[in-house]
């Protein structure tokens, strides 16, 4: 996880001034790891340190800084009562509009206190830009260097009915998925999307499978049987890292021997997963979407069911 830029960009619009509070460094054991990050302001806050007294102490904290940047140090056990039996050092930064709009795009460094930068920090920026090798987080000669987190994975989520809502409720926080939601029209949506989800209302749907990654992941869970099949048949004619498609055992079967008439071969067939998620947990959109997002973010998982089915 990096510095999540668009999420930072997003509360300041939103709430105005916002503080930034992050776990700088570590010793010994840890609710969270380097890197990870909450948004805190007036009434409100998101994102997590790990929850329990130090979060709730760094967020009180937070509301009441003044100084544009403050660099403290807590035992968690001694001090905090935690059980965790180390140490930890945050970072609280304040933002607004300005101070947001001055930040770089790939990797975040500044000081955490007065001092020009070090010869470490400039060599570490070097490389990043050199090579394309984004640093961990970390704080290094009183400088905090970040890199700017961007999504790693791209998901189209096909359908704006109740399922594909519940999906997106369910997947939009995760920070390595970029999601991309398809129907039909406008109206289809609700008025209110999650921030970085990206809406794209088309007439035709199938005619945009040709633009998606070809490393994208798919939920087909439209409205349409017919629209459902025409969605397998381009993605078959694409290509996918995964596609997965809503519908009883006997759909499947149905679609399967369709797109097996319009030349499909059986093994490329077997690659669309359906049903999706774990049917034992019911039908309900939430429910459904729990079990896709656990199918999702389990690849091992997935490798098993399509063996499953291709039994």
């Amino acid at each position: 996880m990096g510095f999540d830029l668009e999420a930072l960009r997003e509360a300041v619009k939103t709430h105005g001034k916002v503080v930034r509070v992050v776990i700088a460094g570590i010793k010994g054991s840890s609710p969270r790891e380097v890197g990870a990050a909450m948004l805190v302001w007036d009434g409100g806050q998101s994102g997590t340190i790990g929850g329990g007294t130090l979060e709730y102490q760094a967020a009180h904290a937070a509301r009441l800084q003044t100084t544009p940047t403050r660099l403290t140090h807590h035992a968690l056990g001694p001090e905090l009562g935690q059980c965790c039996g180390g140490a930890v050092s945050l970072l609280s930064e304040v933002y607004d509009a300005k101070t947001v709009n001055d930040l770089d795009d790939a990797v975040i460094a500044r000081p955490t206190k007065d001092g020009a930068m070090p010869l470490s920090v400039k060599r570490m920026l070097a490389t990043a830009r050199g090579q394309g090798i984004a640093p961990e987080p970390q704080l290094i000669d009183g400088w905090m260097v970040e890199p700017v987190h961007k999504p790693t994975r791209n998901l189209w989520i096909w359908g704006a009915g109740h399922v594909g809502r519940a999906l997106v409720d369910v997947l939009s926080p995760l920070p390595d998925l970029a999601i991309t939601w398809v129907d039909t029209s406008r109206q289809r949506f609700p008025a209110a999307v999650p921030a970085g989800v990206t809406i794209v209302p088309a007439a035709k749907p199938a005619e945009l499978v040709r633009h998606a990654p070809c490393a994208a992941e798919h939920l087909v869970l439209t409205y349409s049987h017919s629209l459902d099949f025409e969605l397998c048949n381009r993605l078959l004619l694409h290509d996918f890292n995964f596609a997965g498609l809503i519908g009883s055992a006997t759909k499947w079967a149905r679609f399967r021997s369709r797109l097996a008439a319009l030349g499909h071969p059986p093994e490329r067939i077997s690659r669309i997963t359906c049903p999706i998620g774990d049917p034992s947990m019911g039908k309900h959109p939430h429910m459904i979407a729990v079990g896709v997002a656990a199918q999702l973010l389990r690849p091992a998982l997935q490798n098993e069911l399509k063996k499953d089915l291709s039994a």
